[in-house]
């Protein structure tokens, strides 16, 4: 049985100020109405002989990636959760783990979530010509067909040979330009993807030969797996000490069973927003242009708008995107250099780096209005069915104005529904959670006021998504009561 294998994380630094490390590119529909994970799902979903999705993805997106599985119309799949990144070598093999468990000659159909891929038909027939190989123990890799001499991507040098499914003669780092070429105009070199099909046995019996230590600490790891909710818990400690590899270095360049199915589908890995440009459809002037725009006299430009109005006059070859909370602009040969704006904003301890204006909450999101000594405003979504923490605080008290659909608010002792135009008091230190009975979203507007406003003034005594019982400063829940 193929079990397609969902690797999830990435902090995606290079598309700042759209992707944050605590919503990053592969949440986000950069191409179509799909996000970049839910479009790597549906990939696999056509495939014959699928079992449900594993999906590998970090503490902090687990509720985004459930969310977006779900919308995705994925009913079964199991969500392993690493309590710290240890790249793909450790990641495969959990996956691994978990697949055998339940599947003795499990397969695995290993993609990264943030991989664009125009042609799912070709994708699908490449991963059907290498099953074979796969099932008969080849660690099969897929090689991406070439269209220029690009320097950013590492190479594989496949045997010569006509068959769909060819030898691995080697891995080789990104080249320089000349070597590109070179590369290109041999024909047998393609772009390392980073996409694997290989048996889940297999791979086990290579990491235990090559590196035993990633594969010990695995096992220890999953041998203590909790199960919360929709979750898998690996061990924290025991997985900590695992070593850091990639899948590339700690397996595939030292197998002998090494094979490569070269892949023609219209990939890419929307490394840069110089990428997305190359890759979208250009319009007047070779602009690319998204949302609320007018560009006059402008040409080459990736221009992106995620709400106000965005106006150029005689820009060319730049990149430019606007979110609620920043803009970048930067000439396109530049754009590589996005992260040294990401690593500033950490350095200096800004949130721009991790958190956009709108914070998604596994209850819904909240997003920030106003603030300013003594009080600040928030615009809260709760879904349907869904609800805040029980919580209180100790310095602030809180206003809640419902704007849209019906809220059931718990204060101290009551229990009462507010509907539209309707508002409740929430004073300083009484136990309280805000809650949607309805079938629509519930959209309430929250003015908090106070001496103190910091992140760190909510104390929880009860959460239904099995969230620490109370918190100070943590900076998975941070965020004011909406947050909780």
């Amino acid at each position: 049985m193929l079990h397609p294998v969902i690797l999830c994380g990435g902090s995606g630094t290079r598309l700042w100020p759209l992707s944050r490390s605590r919503y990053p590119k592969q949440f986000l529909p950069l191409e179509g109405d799909n996000t970049m994970l839910q479009a790597s799902v549906l990939r696999a979903a056509g495939l014959p002989d699928s079992d449900g999705v594993i999906a590998v993805a970090n503490q902090e997106h687990r509720f985004l990636v459930a969310q977006q599985l779900r919308e995705a119309g994925v009913d079964s799949f199991d969500l392993v959760l690493e309590p710290v990144g240890r790249n793909t070598a450790p990641a495969v093999a959990v996956a691994a783990i978990r697949a055998l468990a339940k599947d003795p000659e499990a397969v695995l159909l290993v993609m990264p979530s943030d991989h664009l891929v125009r042609d799912d038909a070709a994708f699908r027939a490449a991963v059907t010509a290498g099953m074979p190989a796969a099932s008969d123990g080849r660690l099969v890799t897929f090689g991406i067909v070439p269209t220029h001499p690009e320097t950013g991507y590492g190479y594989i040098r496949a045997a010569d040979s006509d068959e769909p499914v060819r030898g691995v003669e080697q891995f080789v780092e990104k080249p320089d330009e000349a070597t590109a070429e070179g590369y290109l105009a041999s024909g047998r070199y393609y772009w390392n993807s980073g996409i694997f099909l290989l048996g889940a046995r297999t791979y086990l019996e290579e990491l235990k030969r090559l590196r035993p230590d990633i594969l010990e600490a695995c096992e220890h790891a999953f041998a203590s797996v909790t199960e919360d909710l929709d979750f898998l818990r690996l061990d924290e400690a025991r997985f900590a000490a695992c070593p850091a590899e990639s899948i590339d270095y700690a397996v595939m360049e030292h197998t002998e069973r090494a094979a490569v199915v070269p892949l023609d589908c219209g990939w890419s890995d929307l490394g840069s927003w110089a990428t997305l440009h190359a890759v979208a459809e250009a319009g007047d002037g070779g602009n690319v242009i998204h949302g609320d725009v007018i560009a006059e006299d402008t040409q080459g430009c990736y221009i992106r708008s995620e709400g106000r109005l965005v106006a150029t006059v005689g820009v060319e070859d730049h990149v430019i995107v606007e979110t609620a909370d920043a803009v970048l602009v930067a000439p396109r040969e530049r754009v590589q250099d996005v992260k040294r704006i990401v690593e500033r904003l950490k350095a200096d301890g800004r949130q721009e780096s991790d958190f956009h204006r709108r914070v998604y909450r596994p209850w819904g999101s909240y997003e920030g209005v106003a603030n300013a000594e003594r009080f600040q405003v928030k615009r809260i979504v709760v879904n349907p069915g869904q609800q805040l923490s029980l919580q209180m605080h100790h310095h602030r008290a809180e206003h809640w104005i419902v704007v849209r659909g019906t809220a059931r608010v718990l204060r101290g002792d009551e229990t009462f529904l507010l509907t539209e135009d309707q508002s409740t008091y929430i004073p300083l230190g009484v136990r309280h959670r805000l809650e949607n009975p309805g079938v629509i979203p519930l959209e309430v507007i929250e003015v908090q006021s106070g001496s103190y406003l910091g992140e760190d003034d909510i104390v929880r005594f009860g959460d239904v998504y099995g969230r620490a019982p109370a918190m100070a400063a943590s900076t998975e829940d941070a965020g004011s009561d909406a947050s909780a």
